[in-house]
């Protein structure tokens, strides 16, 4: 039951690194459509202004032409604030301003630096959720300046996310929900291991590739490929390795091959916000096996739902593999029911919300 006496109007301002559907916006992705259908069920009105080409059932969806932006993860801490021309980042946010009025509150999932940049010229209230960790000087300022100026409204994933910035105390952790629904439980797995994710450097595939390797498990890797060159070096390196490689897939289509496998890999090399993927594989009753970094360190029951290892040992994997069948595949899929539902995770944003609003 929705706190508010009436429903809000709300829109919602994807990522601009890629269109809904692509994969290219990772795990923003489906945190924006998880957020969207939790905020639908409690008869708020959701709309979500994302890139062209962008593709999401069930809500109103405004596409807006431009150039994409470059990924943040790929560039140093010292790295400067560039839009290319004709950039859609700053033609969803022209958008945003002319249509602000016909919304209680704006919520933004791009972790780019023009909407908070922006924030404080708009008439309407709008909320940040962040979804990495720092990267760069330049965005650590500006959402310091924000978590200061418009107290409450940054929200993220885990506390290790908000403890890589020293506003860490200002920021709210929302964790994530989803629609259980969708996944479906499975008793008895195949043998293989699963990989989910983008392909790229700070997502450390490699590891799991070695440790499936040593213990002789073909892994199953889903995801874009977002650095071809890093990929073909993994291919070029571990040719003896049972790896097989099946794209970047649907949820419906996920949960059925991610739910046969024995245990789900995490392998960041980088302080992962959150870890989408792993409450999917909890969902779908698959253990995860993550290193004790980031996010999901916070969401894996060490010895209950997976296993916890020490960062960047493949070792550590490799030992935890041997140990899966410890594990109980139905308390994975508990701890997903009892805590990553869309219910809980709508009354996280309705609490978020009325903060931010009560000060309008």
């Amino acid at each position: 039951m929705t706190r508010f006496q009436h429903p809000l109007k709300l829109l919602l301002l994807s990522t601009s690194v890629g269109a809904l559907g692509s994969g290219l916006g990772g795990g923003v992705e489906l945190t924006l459509k998880n957020i969207a259908q939790a905020l639908k069920h409690q008869g708020h009105q959701v709309t979500i202004v994302a890139p062209a080409h962008s593709v999401l059932e069930g809500v109103p969806l405004v596409t807006i032409a431009g150039n994409l932006q470059i990924t943040a993860q790929t560039q140093g801490g010292d790295a400067l604030i560039t839009l290319p021309p004709n950039a859609v980042l700053g033609n969803m946010w022209a958008h945003a301003r002319q249509v602000q009025h016909e919304y209680n509150l704006l919520i933004n999932f791009a972790y780019d630096w023009l909407p908070f940049y922006l924030t404080p010229f708009f008439e309407r209230p709008i909320a940040h959720l962040v979804s990495m960790g720092s990267l760069t000087d330049a965005m650590d300022q500006i959402i310091e300046q924000i978590a200061v100026g418009f107290p409450g409204t940054i929200a993220v994933h885990s506390r290790a996310q908000a403890e890589t910035f020293q506003f860490a105390d200002r920021c709210r952790n929302l964790q994530n929900g989803f629609d259980l629904s969708l996944y479906e439980f499975c008793a008895q797995p195949k043998r293989q291991l699963a990989w989910v994710g983008r392909i790229a450097p700070e997502k450390g595939l490699e590891d799991a590739v070695a440790a499936a390797q040593i213990v002789g498990i073909p892994l199953k890797i889903w995801g874009v490929i977002q650095d071809r060159v890093y990929w073909n070096q993994i291919c070029a390196d571990y040719p003896d390795a049972a790896i097989a490689y099946g794209g970047f897939l649907p949820t419906s289509e996920l949960q059925q091959v991610l739910g046969q496998s024995q245990a789900l890999l995490m392998t960041p090399r980088w302080v992962e916000a959150f870890g989408n993927v792993a409450i999917e594989a909890l969902a779908c009753g698959v253990p995860v096996i993550a290193y004790r970094r980031g996010g999901p360190a916070e969401i894996v029951r060490d010895g209950e739902t997976g296993w916890l290892v020490e960062p960047d040992s493949v070792d550590g994997l490799v030992n935890a593999i041997a140990q899966l069948d410890r594990l109980d595949r139905q308390a994975c899929r508990r701890q997903a029911e009892a805590e990553y539902s869309l219910e809980a995770m709508s009354d996280r944003l309705e609490a978020w919300f009325e903060t931010i609003l009560k000060k309008v």
